[in-house]
């Protein structure tokens, strides 16, 4: 058999661990031809690709970013496009062209929708849930999140220090538009006072509230940890807005820090490299097997593989009785 693997959608650590783990296998394994596609569906589209060989796969599992370029190309998107260019269309024959019997995507919500869509057009796909946000229905973690949550706990550790020397509330904004889940798991991580998610409603009243709160019990600077997500006035950055909020009900000294494409890049954790690494085996296994049409994920602890049509269009946010979050109230921690 001959293989195409793609990466769509944003960057993040694990990717090229994954396309390790896909193509080693095939290799290996199964005796499979491995072909890269550049620059994600838009590769596709304009034949950009090449053969991968076992040269081409070293040093992958500890390198960030992914060797094969991605882009937010939305193939079924009409806008931008000649009425008379059917895009999915010019794919699904190039695919042919190309003798590539199965596609392997890597990426999150958006190119899962992609993928079940070429799916429901007979093209044979196997998809990888790739996002730091690891808000993809159907699997328990997605590889990434574990090196975002640890980039963005060790700033929040090193932010302690200062807010703690200057007796200031320090405000951390970390990455997740609709789901809270790096807020939550670096916000716990790394000791902060008030965690603000998308998935819950926060008052800024009662947030100043748990900062004087925390004054009168001697303890002089607190750690706000916030998702991008949060509703504001609109008007600012999360971290600025929230930032100016707090200081104007208390009266404190308030910084705001925005950690951004930072918790995106470097080296995956040995957790999401391991995590890449199976999850890429068995995409291998599924193509081997001519399951098409199912995306691999995590659940209850073992890999295994959802079709896609029940996967696409869905977000897994943060529940409110999520364990972390009803542990940490009883710990005196503040989600608005």
């Amino acid at each position: 058999m001959r293989i195409g693997i793609l990466t769509s959608g944003g960057d993040c650590p694990g990717i090229n661990a994954t396309i390790r783990g896909v193509c080693k296998t095939a290799i290996h394994h199964y005796g499979m031809e491995v072909i890269g596609i550049h620059s994600g569906f838009q590769g596709l589209f304009e034949k950009d690709v090449e053969v991968l060989t076992e040269k081409s796969l070293s040093g992958l599992l500890i390198q960030g970013g992914t060797i094969l370029g991605t882009s937010r190309d939305k193939p079924f998107k009409k806008k931008g496009m000649p009425a008379d260019i059917d895009k999915p269309a010019i794919i699904a024959q190039n695919i042919q062209e190309l003798g590539i019997d199965c596609v392997v995507c890597i990426g999150g919500n958006g190119t899962q929708k992609t993928a079940a869509k070429f799916a429901a057009m007979g093209v044979n796909i196997i998809s990888l849930p790739k996002t730091i946000d690891n808000d993809i229905w159907g699997t328990e973690l997605t590889f990434g999140f574990d090196s975002a949550v640890t980039i963005a706990t060790e700033a929040i550790d090193r932010l302690h220090t200062t807010a703690s020397s200057h007796k200031r509330v320090m405000v951390i904004e970390v990455m997740g538009h609709k789901a809270g889940w790096i807020a939550l798991y670096s916000g716990m991580a790394g000791g902060g006072d008030v965690i603000l998610i998308p998935e819950i409603p926060y008052d800024i009243k009662r947030v100043g509230e748990t900062i004087l709160n925390r004054v009168k019990k001697g303890k002089p600077y607190s750690i706000v940890v916030v998702a991008e997500g949060i509703k504001t006035d609109g008007k600012k950055r999360v971290a600025e807005y929230i930032a100016q909020e707090i200081e104007f009900e208390t009266g404190i000294e308030t910084r705001e820090t925005v950690l951004g494409y930072t918790q995106r890049g470097g080296s995956p954790t040995s957790f999401d490299r391991n995590l890449a690494t199976r999850m890429g085996g068995h995409a291998t296994e599924l193509v081997a097997n001519r399951q098409f049409g199912r995306m691999v994920a995590l659940v209850d602890g073992k890999i295994t593989s959802l079709p896609l049509n029940e996967v696409a269009g869905k977000l897994k946010l943060v529940p409110e009785d999520h364990d972390l979050i009803i542990q940490g109230k009883r710990l005196g921690v503040s989600f608005g």
